[in-house]
């Protein structure tokens, strides 16, 4: 990769001798060749969509507007795609999981569909792909039977990944990179997810592949390509990034690793945080376009036929606002069918919100809808106490008639819950790892229990009170009877000490306990 000093000082050498060349610098300080360049470079522009989870019938506003949906998704890329022949199609993971009933009914299949009808060119897991575990993520990729749905053709996507790696073989599930040939430059894409899997993704899910470390994997990635003569590189990276909407204060993980990237790496598509980047980071271009649809990210490259590098690189995140576009006819039919073999079952109502149950956690860590998750375990199989942990829950409870749909959409995951005896010593250290060294802190929401805890203390000791629902403290070597997920039984993310109770007894989903609990709570009026 030529660095934008070097470049400038040639291009203006050009100018200067031949008097044929214009540029201008884009935000990202890239010059950008507009005159008499047809025949040098190659314009490639790369369409980028992350963190869609299946949300082919859902709509949110963005920016005052209505945006989403698949096919206004459809409608958006067909349009950019048809304005330069010179196109790639690529997602960076987090396509299926936690999706709606149209998808999650069906095995997520759809979305999959979906994204054959786009001709997504390249992909890469995100840490939902693994949701299910690896032999469904390898049917949903390449086909094969499943006794819900039958057999299923596959995606035709091109599906790559650098870091899952076969315990078995101790090679890649997936391959490495992908090389692309576009009107005679050949591209290479690397994909990656974020290690944070080993935390999201349950041990039994997981147990056959091991996640390793991003910047490693892409490095040695990298060197095999570059040993292939491959200079365009591009990273489809299912790790988060953030920044302004100017491209200023670029964070996240995916910012930190970009200084320890080769610098063959020019761009890289980042997932997982749902965030707005498009940021330049060690002259790395670094884009992510929020999630489920509302936006997608538009790159545009110029490759040096010579040297096969590309020169330059832009990029703007495009929200998929309804009132710009009209939705794609293709999409519209195959959603109708979608929800015509869906059937009318999710259209029941089955209570009325008097007001929003928010997620969103105050100061405290404390989630109104998450404790009502928590009581609504407890009750269902009778403990003393239940814990639920924050992703448990996708998005908040509106106000107004609740359908079988709504609370599918937020409660996708179709976890259920678990009878546990853990000692109070147990409960205390499930406790303390809400608390993690260098990441974000993830409070469990509990019923049946009391306690404080000193924020200045040293992770691991931050518990100074707990005590039962009746004021008495709990006893270190007394058992306890505690309803939590299978999720989080199985020390799902990262809470281990789940893992060292007894389990007594399985129950209903948690979605099915929580709709007991509404129909209760909230009757239809």
């Amino acid at each position: 990769m030529l660095k934008f000093q070097i470049m400038s000082s040639l291009v203006i050498l050009v100018c200067i001798t031949f008097g044929i060349c214009i540029f201008t610098v884009s935000s990202q300080n890239q010059s950008t060749v507009t005159q008499s360049t047809s025949n040098h470079y190659v314009r490639v522009q790369l369409l980028g969509i992350n963190d869609f989870h299946g949300q082919l019938n859902k709509y949110r506003r963005v920016s005052e507007s209505m945006a989403g949906g698949a096919e206004y998704l459809a409608a958006y890329l067909k349009k950019y795609k048809q304005e330069n022949p010179n196109t790639l199609l690529v997602h960076a993971g987090d396509m299926v999981g936690g999706s709606p009933p149209i998808s999650s009914q069906f095995q997520d299949e759809p979305t999959i569909q979906f994204l054959n009808l786009l001709q997504v060119d390249v992909g890469t897991p995100g840490n939902h792909e693994l949701d299910e575990g690896v032999a469904e993520m390898k049917r949903l990729i390449f086909g094969g039977f499943h006794e819900r749905t039958g057999y299923f053709k596959g995606a035709n996507t091109s599906y790559i990944s650098a870091n899952i790696i076969d315990k078995k073989t101790g090679e890649s599930l997936l391959p490495p990179y992908v090389i692309k040939e576009i009107d005679g430059i050949k591209i290479g894409f690397i994909g990656v997810v974020t290690t944070e899997t080993n935390m999201y993704v349950t041990h039994v899910n997981r147990k056959e592949v091991d996640i390793t470390d991003e910047v490693s994997a892409i490095n040695r990635t990298v060197k095999q390509l570059k040993e292939k003569g491959i200079k365009a590189i591009v990273v489809l990276a299912h790790i988060s990034a953030k920044s302004n909407q100017s491209g200023t204060n670029p964070q996240e993980a995916l910012v930190e690793m970009a200084p320890k990237i080769d610098d063959e790496v020019d761009v890289i598509f980042a997932g997982h945080s749902h965030h707005y980047a498009n940021t330049v980071v060690d002259d790395k271009l670094i884009v992510q376009a929020y999630s489920y649809g509302e936006a997608f990210s538009q790159v545009n490259m110029e490759i040096d036929r010579n040297t096969n590098d590309i020169v330059s690189k832009k990029a703007k995140i495009i929200v998929t606002s309804h009132n710009q576009i009209e939705p794609d006819k293709n999409t519209v039919t195959f959603l109708k069918k979608l929800k015509e073999k869906m059937g009318n079952q999710f259209n029941q109502i089955i209570g009325f919100i008097p007001q929003e149950i928010s997620r969103r956690q105050d100061v405290n860590g404390e989630s109104p809808f998450a404790k009502m998750i928590a009581d609504s375990e407890r009750k269902a199989m009778g403990t003393e106490i239940a814990f639920v942990h924050q992703g448990e829950m996708r998005g908040s409870l509106q106000r107004g008639n609740l359908t079988l749909e709504d609370l599918y959409t937020q409660m996708p995951f179709g976890h259920s819950i678990t009878k546990l005896i853990l000692t109070g010593a147990q409960i205390k250290l499930a406790l303390e790892q809400q608390w993690r060294k260098d990441q974000v802190n993830n409070m469990l929401q509990t019923v049946g229990l009391t306690y404080r805890w000193d924020p200045n203390a040293p992770i691991g000791s931050r518990i100074i009170m707990l005590k039962d629902s009746k004021g008495q403290n709990l006893q270190p070597d007394r058992e306890y009877e505690v309803a939590v997920s299978n999720y989080l039984a199985s020390g799902g993310d990262n809470f281990s000490a789940f893992e060292e109770g007894r389990i007594v007894e399985t129950g209903p989903q948690v979605v099915t306990a929580f709709l007991h609990y509404i129909e209760q709570k909230y009757p239809m009026k």
